[in-house]
């Protein structure tokens, strides 16, 4: 049985803007079972330092800090209930979830964007703290059953996840510097931003090895890293993005792997309309450059993937598209090579 996964929420935190449906990065497919509502779902509007609490058994609201301790002296007395439900907030809804798995109590982190429509759906307009966290439990009330329950990652990966996103937001401040200094009337601050690229070079470098140590010191994590540098294209940053960002690998199936990393091409139809199917919805942000790259390498360097890349280019397909389609197909090799390595 494959696990449920919780496609956005995990590791970016909620979006700037709610999403329409069709952006949601998940064909949606009808179901075949009765949905089972929950009674007993706290809900949890979490903010910076506190944290409004909602029990629809009692009607009760109230607010205590947003820490640890006091959280799990807060959720203490509902330890029976069915589950617990709060959104993405930046990581602030860290203590509330590590609260909730001390007390023993089922909690489910959601998607913003999911309950922003949800609420919408009902005709919610008036936004308070308090009225936030009436409609997440309604929202766990109507849906709880089949939420995904919220499992605290490894400290290793939860490391690695942090390492790498650092190094990709200073990857992105070093590329605009660099351009900022070959634009047309920039000799002014030629120096500065000279000085700002050799900072970032250090920086880089130093989490460079930072990661590369993290690697070594954890054998899971060093043998998963060996194992998909075995596949020609994937070097030592893509492997390292996979292992980050994407720590399900190895537990998913093709469509979900390539789903979460925004490779799947998702239909884009309506009546009479067949529009072109785009990927690039939803799923993971961070990973699909970084394979993007990869399949450059590899369309040239992995003879069975370059073979791949070449008959569609023979059949006419655009050049940006084989190297999407050779993407994927480098998310699916690291996915199953993880599986087969799990299983053994």
């Amino acid at each position: 049985m494959e696990p449920d996964f919780v496609l956005l929420a995990d590791l970016i935190g909620p979006p700037k803007r709610a999403r329409r449906q069709s952006e949601a990065g998940v064909t949606m497919k009808p179901s075949r079972n009765a949905i089972k509502a929950l009674d007993r779902v706290l809900g949890l509007d979490i903010a910076k330092a506190n944290a409004v609490l909602f029990d629809p058994v009692s009607g009760r609201t109230w607010t205590v800090a947003n820490t640890l301790p006091s959280l799990i002296k807060a959720l203490t007395p509902f330890a029976g209930h069915d589950l617990m439900v709060c959104e993405a907030t930046g990581g602030y809804e860290r203590a509330a979830l590590d609260a909730a798995l001390h007390v023993g109590l089922r909690a489910h982190r959601a998607d913003a964007a999911k309950v922003k429509n949800y609420i919408r759906s009902h005709g919610g307009a008036a936004k308070t703290d308090d009225i936030d966290a009436r409609w997440l439990s309604r929202y766990g009330q109507e849906r709880g059953a089949n939420l995904a329950s919220w499992q605290a990652p490894q400290a290793s990966r939860e490391a690695l996840a942090s390492l790498v996103r650092l190094r990709q937001d200073l990857v992105a401040q070093r590329t605009a510097a660099k351009n900022r200094r070959g634009a047309p009337g920039a000799s002014a601050a030629a120096a500065f931003l000279k000085r700002q690229v050799d900072f970032l070079d250090g920086e880089i470098r130093a989490l460079d090895k930072a990661i590369a140590q993290l690697l070594k010191t954890d054998t899971e994590l060093a043998n998963a890293h060996a194992q998909l540098r075995k596949h020609k294209g994937l070097g030592p940053v893509a492997s390292t993005v996979l292992l980050a960002l994407l720590p399900e690998l190895g537990r998913l199936n093709r469509k979900q792997a390539a789903s979460l990393a925004r490779l799947a091409p998702h239909p884009n139809e309506s009546g009479q309309t067949h529009g072109r199917r785009r990927t690039g919805r939803g799923g993971r942000s961070g990973v699909k450059p970084a394979l993007f790259m990869a399949a450059l390498s590899a369309a040239t360097h992995n003879p069975a993937l370059s073979a791949f890349y070449k008959r569609l280019i023979q059949a006419g397909k655009p050049k940006k598209l084989a190297i999407t389609a050779v993407a994927r197909k480098l998310v699916v090799l690291a996915n199953s090579s993880l599986k087969i390595q799990a299983a053994n």
